[in-house]
């Protein structure tokens, strides 16, 4: 959603095999060596520096740098290469855009302000990092923009979108911005309703999509500073289809995302983030009908486990005139739902938490990762009071939990370009056509308190200490083999689902049946609690201490059992 009106086998073969490899790095995918350090200002003035060296990873619900340090994503959108035409009307009329605001395919701004100057102006706001969406569509695009698309930038002229995209990657990157590439859209246009690029694959196959991610990572390999791989942008109902979170068919985003990291990861990048956004919406918008936004919530009982761990990021969107089972719409597809504006301060919490938060704020399981809000957002004009409250609400539980963000959008136009009103007043920094700009920086704009809380409220800075990992296994729907040395061996039981552990991190748990296992790198058992999470939900499972590992499963045929795990044998690591 965006800142605009929207409308919105069996699990076990019987000689399957789980392994679990306990070999530090083994077969590890090569890291390069760190950048060097770089400026990045994450206070609110933009005059104070501290130093972060890339590339970033993660640590339990923190995102570090290269140095174990807290690096928060303190982000906006910077919006225009995924597309601005709404889809009708003539594509070169700038009434046919959103806002009015022609992007001809590149970031915003370009055609009025330097570089240089847009640069500082997000310093000005205190952001170290920034969103940088595009389009599968972008990445082919052959013909240069108009010159009047960088007007202000004639360095840039007779370059295609994907070369601007270069540029200002560049530009951005030598300043000490961190920068992630988020795949929005398939086709260069405004987004999020029933448009056509409801899903990652609405017009392009699974593989073909993971290809563009293959292109994408390679092409910034050698730029440290593009630190992550925003995988797709709120995926979503299209007129017909849902999509799903572990169904195995070609609409399950779970496994999608799943295989474009692998990919990524062994083919690319293995240094970049893996960021993977919750499903947007499922269902019919109709009273009476089943319908809602999951958000986050499936990752509860089936998580991501990647091939190089500490790179995992999970992410979510919240705008005010959505709701946990509101569209967004007005009139068709408007139900009786609450909108997140409509719940009061602590309704909003907690809806929060379980639709999200909780990745982040539950600690020791195997869904446990960094949260980061990557689009929230509210209009310059906002005369509601409850829309006003819900910002303040969300940036104050932000701020309350430490959670990274993003801001949408971050630059917008003040005027339409041809001195009529016009523009997206819901950008923290809007240009007029001579480059002059209005926004949170300047004047009387409501939103500048709110702003300034989240941006100077007590967060954790420093060393984070290295946190034991909780991965999942699951043989759902196919092989699960998530370590580098063990797929080096190639296919140890032919015809069998088989899983493993990623490289130094060993079996500990398995379920009794849909193929589930549990792995961790823990050194020791620190509680009496089962840490790990319920990594087979509503099954059966058995789970080793802390300290050990399974050595040995134990599994029957007979009647009723399928081939089964039904015992495990716990060895100290020692």
């Amino acid at each position: 959603m965006k800142s605009s009106v929207r409308a919105a086998g069996s699990a076990l073969a019987v000689s399957l095999v789980l392994i679990g490899t306990a070999v530090s790095g083994a077969g590890a995918a090569p890291v390069a060596p760190a950048a060097a350090r770089t400026a990045a200002t994450p206070g609110s003035t933009g005059t104070s520096a501290v130093s972060w060296t890339a590339p970033l990873s993660t640590r339990g619900r923190f995102i570090v740098d290269a140095d174990g340090t807290r690096f928060r994503l303190k982000a906006g959108n910077w919006d225009g290469a995924q597309g601005s035409w709404n889809g009708s009307g003539d594509i070169n009329d700038a009434a046919s855009h959103h806002g009015g605001q022609n992007s001809h395919g590149i970031p915003l701004g370009l055609d009025r302000v330097a570089l240089p100057t847009l640069l500082a102006d997000f310093r000005a706001l205190g952001l170290n990092s920034i969103r940088l969406p595009f389009s599968n569509e972008m990445i082919r695009a052959t013909a240069p923009v108009p010159d009047a698309a960088v007007a202000a930038n004639p360095q840039l002229r007779g370059r295609t979108p994907l070369q601007i995209f270069d540029a200002v990657i560049a530009a951005l990157t030598a300043d000490g911005f961190a920068v992630i590439l988020n795949n929005h859209t398939n086709t260069t246009r405004w987004c999020c309703g029933v448009d056509g690029n409801e899903r990652w694959n609405s017009h392009q196959s699974t593989r073909q999509w993971a290809d563009d991610w293959v292109f994408m990572a390679r092409r910034y390999h050698d730029n440290a500073r593009v630190v992550g791989a925003d995988l797709y942008n709120e995926v979503r109902r299209d007129v017909r289809d849902d999509p799903n979170w572990g169904l195995g068919d070609d609409h399950d985003w779970q496994a999608a995302a799943q295989e474009a990291a692998d990919r990524i990861q062994t083919e690319a990048n293995p240094r970049l983030l893996v960021l993977i956004e919750g499903i947007n919406w499922t269902g019919l918008p109709v009273d009476g009908l089943p319908h809602g936004r999951p958000t986050l919530a499936p990752a509860r009982t089936l998580s991501h486990t990647l091939l190089v761990s500490g790179k995992l990021v999970y992410s979510a969107h919240f705008y005010g005139y959505t709701g946990p089972h509101h569209s967004g719409a007005t009139g068709l597809g408007e139900t009786s739902d609450p909108r997140y504006q409509d719940l009061s301060r602590e309704q909003l919490r907690a809806v929060l938490h379980d639709q999200a938060f909780f990745v982040s704020q539950e600690t020791g399981q195997h869904f446990t990762a960094p949260l980061w809000i990557s689009e929230f957002g509210v209009g310059a004009e906002e005369q509601g009071t409850a829309a006003r409250s819900w910002f303040g609400n969300l940036t104050d539980y932000l701020a309350d939990t430490d959670t990274d963000f993003a801001y949408w959008p971050l630059v917008g136009w003040s005027t339409d370009g041809q001195g009529r009103p016009g523009g997206d007043s819901w950008a923290l920094l809007r240009y007029d056509n001579a480059g002059k700009r209005s926004g949170v920086l300047d004047g009387s704009d409501w939103r500048a308190g709110a702003w300034k809380r989240l941006m100077t409220a007590p967060q954790r800075t420093g060393p984070v200490p290295l946190t034991p990992a909780w991965h999942m296994l699951s043989l759902d729907h196919r092989d699960f083999v998530q370590s580098l040395s063990a797929r080096a061996l190639g296919d140890w039981d032919d015809g069998a689902r088989k899983a493993a552990c990623p490289d130094g991190e060993r079996l500990i748990g398995i379920g009794h049946t849909q193929g589930r296992g549990l792995c961790t790198d823990a050194p020791t058992a620190r509680d009496l609690r089962r840490p790990g999470g319920e990594f087979a939900h509503g099954r059966f499972k058995g789970q080793c201490a802390s300290d050990t590992y399974a050595a040995g499963i134990a599994y029957t045929n007979r009647l009723g059992h399928q081939g089964t795990p039904d015992a495990l044998l716990c060895r100290p690591l020692s």
